[in-house]
């Protein structure tokens, strides 16, 4: 089993930033790839940025490009997503994935799941 934590997550206002972290324990992480979704009161999770084993491809969602980074420190076992220029549509709980195969911009079957961490953007 893999365990993912996220963390990192706060208020902020509008147009700051904030790094969340996620770490992972249990198992090998250098071989999965990762993602980050949010999920919004009364939305759908939605994906938000994606990165495979290696670090070498990333993704992200139309709505956050050029704002957010997704990196990954294999040696730490851990990914981040900074997130920059924050808008009050950026409020949400954040989750962290892993998948063994492939980045999936749909929250359909990923093998885990973190618990989330709630980023609260204030206008």
């Amino acid at each position: 089993q893999v365990q993912l934590v996220e963390s990192g997550g706060g208020l902020v206002q509008a147009g700051g930033s904030l790094r969340l972290s996620c770490a992972a324990s249990g198992r090998t992480f250098t071989n999965y790839n990762m993602a980050w979704f949010r999920q919004a009161p009364g939305k759908d999770r939605e994906f938000v940025a994606g990165i495979n084993w290696s670090g070498g491809n990333t993704y992200y969602a139309d709505s956050v490009k050029g704002r957010f980074t997704i990196s990954r420190d294999n040696a730490k076992n851990t990914i981040y997503l900074q997130m920059s220029s924050l808008k009050s549509e950026d409020t949400a709980i954040y989750y962290c994935a892993a998948d063994r195969w492939a980045v999936k911009t749909g929250p359909l079957n990923y093998d885990y799941w973190g618990q989330g961490t709630q980023v609260t953007v204030s206008s």
